[in-house]
């Protein structure tokens, strides 16, 4: 049993690598079809101007691409350093679903970058936009395997505890590669970055055409970007209410954590937009609701009821008592007596054996736990509220803020008076933050929610963690901390360089021929 001052600082640690590193994904993810989209455009028009839509924005990909790389390398040796004992206790399950993200990611994936960026001259214009395309799905594999691996850490299927090996082992791949909750959280994190290219790309054009530079250019990103990006982001709104309903299925304190639904409520249950959580009374002040909403997106329906915490708590107690039983019986299947009896009796309860082992942050002595400790444990169960209601309805709050910005641009474009719009414009430089806030909030909600457990009702967080002292982990966090901040600093300082010089760099002229034509 380790202090709780080493799980703190090893979450603190994977969180923080974790964070940065999702700066740089999603828009990964984004710029790669947006790329797509303007050579396949290139292509079929054979304008050169698309084509320099391609190289300059797919400059600013590559960079921020290189970074990403970079700092996704430490986050999966980790799970070595720091998580020894979860690595061990699935391995079966998590070692080929990183095997094949890395094969995808630095085999696959960097194959095509390379040949984006050095093939123009050595390809065919057909043969290179397959490249550009085939980048584009090459990512988005990379980035399926890593979901996979973290929706069956939210929802652990296909997989068994084996009693002899104290291991996860894998029963079924495909339970495990089409689990619902990995399918939805792919699809709502690739849109995410769509929205995230989408949003990036419209801001600088709008940068552009505030000041009246590369026009002819500006004008067409920002119609893509903004076509692209209204569609994404309604995918991710659309999304994002499937998740809610499988979080209603599959993770139902998670749920109620982040609406700080402290009573069950007769059904429909409204969803709360506003109040201030009481996790200490037990209570949500000043609580502003919609009637019937909660209840549509957790059960599809309005006579299902959603569960408050207190219900879910004390379902939680009994699943710890019967995990203490798995335990008992565990331990003596360990010891030599596999009799029937014993292993039908383990059989019976094993899958609350995870809930059993929570007892041991507070006991050496799972099986005698008095009534006292098996109330800590349960109430361990419940993640911290305030935390997850707020960044949930931050990253709410974003999402609606992009819908608006893409709504508008996607129509003063239609109508083609957008670069007329200057207060939109602005608007739009001054967003290109809102899609990395919605982003981090999102995994913020995701992961904490999960708490206490590394896998849900499998292994508890406190029980995963390496043998290292506090001092080795201080000095690691301040160490990825200096490093990825200077990594930050120099991809901010490249993409400002590269976004002032502006696609006039590719051809001196060309594009302030185009401005002079414009006025």
């Amino acid at each position: 049993m380790f202090g709780d001052d080493i799980v703190m600082l090893s979450r603190m640690q994977f969180g923080l690598t974790a964070l940065y590193h999702f700066l740089f994904v999603p828009l990964t993810l984004g710029m790669t079809f947006i790329l797509g989209i303007m050579e396949s455009v290139y292509v079929m028009t054979g304008k050169e101007v698309y084509k320099d839509m391609t190289k300059f924005w797919g400059k600013l990909f590559g960079i921020n691409f290189a970074m990403g790389v970079t700092t996704g390398l430490t986050l999966e040796f980790q799970f070595g350093t720091n998580w020894a004992y979860y690595s061990h206790y699935v391995g079966d399950i998590f070692g080929p679903l990183l095997a094949s993200e890395g094969w995808m990611a630095f085999f696959l994936e960097s194959t095509f970058v390379g040949l984006f960026f050095f093939g123009w001259d050595k390809l065919t214009k057909v043969q290179h936009l397959v490249v550009t395309w085939l980048l584009a799905v090459g990512t988005s594999l990379s980035a399926l395997w890593i979901l996979i691996a973290n929706g069956w850490m939210q929802y652990p299927v296909g997989a068994e505890f084996n009693y002899e090996t104290l291991r996860m082992e894998m029963t079924s791949f495909a339970d495990v590669f089409f689990n619902p909750v990995a399918q939805v959280k792919f699809v709502h994190t690739v849109a995410a970055g769509y929205v995230t290219g989408s949003m990036f790309v419209l801001g600088i054009s709008s940068w552009y055409l505030l000041n009246k530079r590369d026009i002819g250019f500006a004008r067409r990103s920002f119609s893509i970007a903004s076509a692209f990006g209204l569609a994404s982001v309604l995918s991710v709104i659309v999304l994002g209410d499937e998740s809610g309903y499988t979080s209603g299925e599959t993770q139902k304190i998670k749920l109620a954590a982040i609406e700080s639904e402290w009573e069950t409520h007769p059904a429909p249950a409204g969803f709360t937009v506003f109040g201030f959580p009481d996790q200490e009374n037990e209570k949500t002040d000043f609580a502003i609701k919609i009637p019937y909403v909660l209840g549509l997106i957790a059960t599809r329906s309005i006579d299902e009821d959603v569960k408050g915490l207190k219900d879910l708590r004390d379902e939680s107690a009994v699943r710890i008592k019967s995990g203490m039983v798995a335990y008992d019986n565990l331990q003596k299947l360990r010891a030599g007596d596999k009799s029937p009896t014993i292993k039908q009796r383990f059989d019976e309860h094993k899958a609350d054996l995870g809930y059993g082992l929570l007892l041991k942050k507070y006991t050496d002595k799972v099986v005698d736990a008095d009534a006292a400790t098996i109330a800590k444990a349960a109430n361990d169960t419940i993640p911290k509220v305030a935390p997850l209601f707020w960044t949930f309805r931050i990253m709410v709050a974003c999402g609606f803020t992009m819908l608006f910005i893409f709504g508008m641009t996607f129509y003063y474009c239609a109508t083609r008076v957008a670069d007329q719009k200057r207060w939109l414009l602005r608007m739009a430089v001054w967003c290109i933050p809102l899609p990395w806030i919605a982003a981090e909030t999102g995994w913020f909600v995701a992961e904490v929610g999960r708490q206490p457990w590394t896998i849900s009702g499998v292994l508890p967080t406190h029980m995963s963690v390496s043998s290292l002292s506090a001092d080795q982990l201080w000095f690691s966090i301040g160490g990825f901390a200096l490093f990825y901040t200077v990594l930050l600093v120099i991809e901010m300082y490249l993409m400002l360089k590269y976004v002032r010089l502006g696609p006039s760099s590719l051809h001196t002229g060309r594009y302030c021929f185009e401005q002079q034509a414009a006025h």
